[in-house]
C-alpha cells in the first residue's frame, strides 16, 4: 500500500525534507510543504550504493544533479545535507543533531521505496516526528484513476481518457528563503564516476535543475511542434531528450505537461500522451508490485536459454544492423531513442524468444534514465508479457529500417563497419556482392528464424 495523501503538518520547529527522485526546487511539494510548516529545513539526500543509482552512468548524472541543487539551495539560504548509507537510519540520526519534528519526502512506488516508507513509518512514530508523503513524482498519483470494478487500469487507452480529465494538483512555487539549522555539517557531493558500459564510454548529457530547465526551454520553444509528426525518425532524433530529467526530478513531470499543454490545440498532445505512459506504468507497478522481476500475464509459448545470443544483443553484434546501431547508441550515449527501443526489445523477446528481464537488467545497467516502473512496463508491453492489448505483436526489423531510417542515417551513425555503405541497402548488408569486414553475419534471418545465418 502507499502511505495516505498528506493532510499537511502541524507547526513545526525542524523539517528534514528527504530528496529522492524530487531533485529540484521549482514545483517540489515536498520542499514546499516543510517550508510552509516548519521554521527551520534541512534539505537532505542519501547517497545508498544499493539503489539503481549505483549504475555508472546514472551515478555520473546524478553528481551533476546534487551539485545542481546544493547551488540553488544556498541561494536560497539553505544548504543539501549528503550522508552515506541507509536512507531510514540515516533520516533518524539527522533527525537527533538536528532536534527535527517533521520529515516529509516524494511518495514512490518501488518495492524499495515502499519498504523505505514503512520503516521511516515506524521510526518516526517511536520519536514522535511527523511523517508526510507527498505527490511530485508523477502527474496523476498512482491509485487516483482506478476503473469500475478494478484497482487500476490494465488497457493505456481507457487510462489516458481519464487521465486526460482528472485535476491536477496546484503547481508549488519556489521557497523565498531557507533557513537551515546551526551546527549540521553538509557534506560532500559525490566525486565523478566512470560512466559507460560495454562498447565505450558513455557521452552523457550534464544534469540538475538548472541544465534540465534549459533543455525544457529549448524543446519548448523548437522542438514540440514537430513532434508529432516526426519523434518515430531514427535519424532526426526528435525526441525530447529529457526523459533523464525527469527520472530524477530535475524537472517536474506536471510542470513540462503543463507547458507542452499550452503549445495550442493538438500542438503538444503527443507529446503529452507520452508522458501519461510513465504515469500509466507507475500505476501498474503500484498494483502489481513484481512488475520488475515477474511476467504481469502469461505468455504463450516458452523461453530460450542462449548464453551467446544474449552476448551479441547487448554488444550490438547480432548482424542486423537497425537492432546494432540501438544497442550502440545505449552503450555510447546511456540513451537510446524511444522507436528503437521498441525494435531491439521486440528482437530480443519475439524473435531470439529470450526472456524480457535479460534485456531490462542490461537496459536498467545502462540508462541514465532507468526507471523501474517504465522500464520493466514497456518491457513487458513488447514481449507480450504486459499492458500491449495485442500481445503477439512483432516488429519486423527490416521492415521498421526501412520505415523509420530509410536512407541508413542512424545506422551509420553508431556502426563505423557499415559507414561506406550508402542509402538503404547499409539495412540489409548480407545482401551486397561484397559484404563489409568486420561485421558479422545476421544472428538469425531477420525474419525471425533462428539459427545463425552464413553471408549471401
Amino acid at each position: 500500500m502507499l502511505p495516505a495523501k498528506p493532510s499537511g503538518l502541524p507547526r513545526l520547529r525542524t523539517a528534514i525534507v528527504l530528496f529522492t527522485r524530487d531533485l529540484r526546487v521549482t514545483d517540489n511539494p515536498a520542499l514546499d510543504l516543510a517550508c510552509q510548516s516548519a521554521e527551520q529545513v534541512v534539505p537532505l539526500f542519501v547517497v545508498h550504493e544499493g539503489l539503481g543509482f549505483a549504475v555508472p552512468n546514472r551515478v555520473s548524472f546524478l553528481r551533476d544533479c546534487l551539485a545542481d541543487l546544493r547551488e540553488s539551495l544556498r541561494r536560497l539560504g539553505g544548504d543539501l545535507v549528503i550522508r552515506h548509507g541507509d536512507p531510514v537510519s540515516e533520516v533518524l540520526r539527522l533527525a537527533g543533531e538536528a532536534s527535527a519534528d517533521g520529515v516529509v519526502l516524494a511518495r514512490d512506488v518501488s518495492a524499495y521505496a515502499r519498504r523505505r516508507w514503512q520503516r521511516l513509518e515506524e521510526g518516526c512514530a517511536q520519536r514522535r516526528i511527523a511523517l508526510r508523503a507527498v505527490d511530485s513524482v508523477t502527474i496523476v498519483p498512482p491509485g487516483a484513476l482506478t476503473p469500475a470494478g478494478g484497482d487500476h487500469f490494465k488497457v493505456f487507452t481507457p487510462y489516458w481518457r481519464a487521465w486526460s480529465g482528472h485535476e491536477r494538483r496546484a503547481e508549488a512555487g519556489i521557497p523565498p528563503r531557507l533557513r537551515l539549522p546551526a551546527g549540521i555539517e553538509a557534506g560532500l557531493v559525490p566525486g565523478d564516476a566512470p560512466a559507460g558500459g560495454p562498447g565505450g564510454t558513455a557521452r552523457l548529457p550534464r544534469g540538475g535543475e538548472s541544465a534540465a530547465r534549459e533543455r525544457m526551454r529549448k524543446w519548448l520553444s523548437g522542438g514540440l511542434a514537430q513532434y508529432g509528426r516526426r519523434h518515430d525518425d531514427l535519424a532526426g532524433d526528435a525526441t525530447s531528450r529529457l526523459s533523464a530529467d525527469l527520472h530524477f526530478g530535475c524537472l517536474s513531470a506536471l510542470e513540462l505537461a503543463v507547458q507542452a499543454g499550452r503549445a495550442g490545440a493538438g500542438v503538444g498532445q503527443e507529446y503529452v500522451r507520452q508522458l501519461c505512459w510513465r504515469d500509466f506504468h507507475a500505476q501498474v507497478a503500484c498494483a502489481f508490485g513484481d512488475l520488475p522481476r515477474r511476467d504481469y500475464r502469461p505468455r504463450r509459448g516458452g523461453w530460450r536459454q542462449d548464453p551467446q545470443a544474449l552476448e551479441a544483443w547487448k554488444a550490438g553484434q547480432t548482424g542486423v544492423p537497425i537492432v546494432d546501431a540501438g544497442m550502440r547508441q545505449l552503450a555510447t550515449e546511456g540513451f537510446m531513442h524511444n522507436r528503437a527501443r521498441l525494435l531491439v526489445a521486440s528482437f530480443l523477446t519475439k524473435q531470439l524468444n529470450i526472456h524480457w528481464t535479460a534485456g531490462a537488467r542490461h537496459f536498467f545497467d545502462l540508462l541514465v534514465d532507468g526507471d523501474i516502473a517504465s522500464n520493466a512496463g514497456n518491457w513487458q508491453w513488447v514481449a507480450g508479457t504486459g499492458n500491449d492489448t495485442r500481445p503477439n505483436r512483432r516488429l519486423r526489423p527490416l521492415r521498421q529500417a526501412r520505415r523509420f531510417d530509410p536512407h541508413g542515417d542512424y545506422v551509420r551513425r553508431y556502426i563505423p563497419e557499415l559507414a561506406g555503405i550508402g542509402g538503404g541497402a547499409v539495412h540489409a548488408p548480407w545482401r551486397l556482392a561484397h559484404p563489409p569486414r568486420g561485421y558479422p553475419a545476421p544472428l538469425i534471418d531477420p525474419d525471425g528464424h533462428p539459427g545463425r545465418q552464413e553471408w549471401k
